[in-house]
């Protein structure tokens, strides 16, 4: 599995809650900004990797027990956003890259890749 170490160096990535671990293991990656489908579909545990960059994601990420954020394109949470996610000790991630570049980098750490889908 991948550790939460691994997503932040391959997504050059900077984490916004310090203080939270990152020693957690994802076995997936869930990639969406509509949180109806996080909840509807995301396996508890996984990784989120979103655009939308506010209260409502750190909420849906509580609910769904994820094991992280990565917000792409250089958007990040307000403060408050970011206090609330650090009381609930789940890991939020900046980085820079856009979607498609990020879950690129992303797919050769999580490994096997069904093809087809």
């Amino acid at each position: 599995m991948v550790t939460l170490k691994d997503v932040l160096t391959r997504v050059e990535g900077e984490l916004l809650t310090p203080g939270t671990s990152l020693d957690g293991l994802c076995p997936k990656v869930f990639a969406s900004d509509l949180m109806s489908d996080v909840l509807k579909s995301a396996e508890p545990g996984s990784l989120l990797l979103t655009g939308l960059a506010n209260v409502h994601v750190i909420r849906t990420c509580s609910l769904a027990d994820m094991a992280a954020v990565v917000f792409v394109q250089g958007k990040r949470p307000d403060p408050a956003s970011i206090e609330q996610a650090r009381a609930n000790g789940l890991p939020l991630i900046a980085t820079r890259l856009p979607m498609f570049e990020a879950c690129s980098r992303l797919v050769f750490l999580f490994g096997d890749v069904p093809h087809g889908r």
